[in-house]
Formats: C-alpha cells, sequence, structure tokens
C-alpha cells in the first residue's frame, strides 16, 4: 500500500479511543467509515466527536466550519460490509487476547488481500494476536494514548510476522495525520510508552503506601517538575545535560532502594476491587462529585491544547 493511495479506512470500535482516532483521520481529510457492532455505541461515539469539536471551537482550535466538515467525513455503521471494501483497518476494541483474536480471524478474512490491519492494543502482544489474522504480514499494531486525539504519540509495533513495509506504512500514516509516532522494534508487553508510565506508578504508589510524600504531592512533583522537564526533553536527553556522572552516583544509591515490586500494590489493588475506577465512576485516588469529572475531563484537555500547541511550535 502506497500512502498516497489510500482512500477507503474503516476503525473497529467506536468507543472512547475509537471515536477520537475518526475525528482525528476525518480532520487529516480522509473519509472514515466508524464501525461497531452496537448502534447505540456508534451514537455515543458520534456525541463524543461532537464533544470533542464543540470544544476545539471553544479553545479557537477549530472553526464551525472546519467542525461541521470534519464530522461530515465520519460514516458509521454496524455492516460489516464496510470491511470488503477498505484499505485500512485498525481495530479499537475491548483489550482482551481472545477478543481481538476472534475479531481479526473473522475480518481478515473479509477484507482485500492487501488490505492493511492495524490493533491498537495497549500492550498485548501484537505476534500473539497476529496468529488468527489472514496474511499476517499485512498487521502490526498502531497503539494511540487517550485522548488520542490530542497526544501526539503512535507507537508502531512489529511482531515477528509483520512485513518491514507494513511498519514503515502505519508509521509515515500517523506523521501524515499530525501524529508523533516511534518504532516499536521487539513485540514486549507494554511496548515503550506503558512500560515507563508503569515503571512511574509504581514508584509513586510506593512512595505514597511508605509515607514518603502524600498522593498530592506525587501529582505536583510530577505537574511541575518533573512532568514540566520531560514535556520537553527524554529521559537520556536529561541525563546528557544534567551530567551522567551525577546519574551514575545517583544509580548507584538510589536504585536498590527503588520499589520493584511485581503486583499491583495495595493502594491500587484495594481501590478497583472496591470499584473505584477514577473519573469514570466519580472516585479514585481522588473523589469526582457533582460534576466534577466532566470539569476534570475539560480541564485536562484544556491544558493538553495548550502543552501541544507549544510542542508544534504554535504561538
Amino acid at each position: 500500500m502506497e500512502l498516497q493511495k489510500l482512500r477507503t479506512l474503516v476503525i473497529a470500535g467506536a468507543g472512547l479511543m475509537g471515536a477520537s482516532m475518526a475525528q482525528q483521520f476525518a480532520g487529516a481529510g480522509y473519509p472514515v467509515t466508524l464501525y461497531d457492532i452496537s448502534q447505540q455505541a456508534l451514537e455515543k461515539g458520534r456525541r463524543l466527536i461532537a464533544l470533542n469539536q464543540s470544544q476545539a471551537v471553544e479553545s479557537g482550535a477549530s472553526t464551525p466550519a472546519q467542525a461541521e466538515a470534519l464530522q461530515g467525513r465520519i460514516a458509521c455503521t454496524t455492516d460489516k460490509a464496510c470491511f470488503g471494501r477498505c484499505q485500512l483497518v485498525v481495530e479499537s476494541i475491548v483489550e482482551d487476547m481472545d477478543v481481538k483474536q476472534a475479531f481479526w480471524r473473522e475480518v481478515s478474512a473479509l477484507t482485500p488481500p492487501d488490505c492493511v490491519l492495524a490493533t491498537n492494543t495497549s500492550g498485548l502482544s501484537i505476534t500473539a494476536i497476529a496468529t488468527a489474522v489472514q496474511n499476517p504480514g499485512r498487521f502490526a499494531g498502531m497503539h494511540w494514548f487517550n485522548p488520542a486525539h490530542l497526544i501526539p504519540l503512535v507507537e508502531v509495533i512489529s511482531g515477528q510476522e509483520t512485513a518491514p513495509e507494513t511498519a514503515e506504512f502505519i508509521y509515515a500514516l500517523a506523521e501524515s495525520i499530525g501524529k508523533k509516532p516511534i518504532r516499536v522494534q521487539k513485540d514486549a508487553p507494554g511496548f515503550i510508552a506503558n512500560r515507563l508510565q508503569l515503571a512511574i506508578l509504581r514508584e509513586a504508589l510506593h512512595i505514597a503506601e511508605s509515607g514518603i510524600g502524600s498522593i498530592e504531592d506525587v501529582d505536583r512533583c510530577m505537574k511541575y517538575g518533573l512532568g514540566l522537564r520531560y514535556a520537553c526533553l527524554g529521559p537520556f536527553e536529561v541525563c546528557d545535560l544534567g551530567g551522567l556522572d551525577t546519574f551514575y552516583h545517583i544509580a548507584q544509591y538510589l536504585f536498590g532502594d527503588l520499589s520493584n515490586a511485581s503486583q499491583p500494590t495495595p493502594l491500587l489493588a484495594d481501590l478497583y476491587q472496591s470499584g473505584a475506577y477514577g473519573v469514570k465512576t466519580g472516585r479514585g485516588f481522588y473523589n469526582y462529585p457533582d460534576g466534577k469529572a466532566q470539569a476534570a475531563v475539560k480541564e485536562r484537555d484544556r491544558l493538553f491544547l495548550k502543552a501541544k500547541g507549544i510542542l508544534d511550535g504554535e504561538d
């Protein structure tokens, strides 16, 4: 597949991620078919896209005409016939190996043989999912980050059967729609971003559980110190600028004292087992009563838009 010849693409799964992904492709000018087995899910996805676009207009990132045109490029369907006439399928369904394999076992048989196939898994093995795919050389991972229409990063993951040209096509496609892709060259659990993210989470939980610092102060540390630094520089760049001698000596005395937990720790496990999932349930590490959940999401998106604009070189 040549990028300039791409005309028809399907996003499978109209949930939070799928709807945002469809929006990103449509914003880049592609006509998009958003597929889901549930009409209710499609309607919810439509409402989410409309809400995202209204916020983009409100922030000045888009105009009413642009928002309307973007939404007009997205068609919604529950008809699997859409897979028989597309050149690209990006799947964003439930994060379950059996479900993903069942989906690809059926859909890869419906698509044209040269259709490029990608999964938005957050960390499941691309190689394992590909065992259900017909012609797995055309299959790779394309991992987006929530909210998908705002976070620039996309991980392009090659499984053992992924053809080099497939990975390069997906990488070029991500760049063409304004993303900042990276190549994951080894199909390791969690890829790159989630391995880093969960390493930080493990230590953050350890700090809070050990009484070294509160949940609030750990978050402030990230937002006003490390987060600001890492928004501009990667960890290896930080070391070069700070001095490898300094980081070597710190590593000598600190590595041994960091958490090496191999299972979710009590602070996270107890919240999970009590049904406290965060914003989606109104309670997590923080509480979100009386509309605070919606306000937290809106504020997150506002800040992401501003930070993204700075990284993109906007005034």
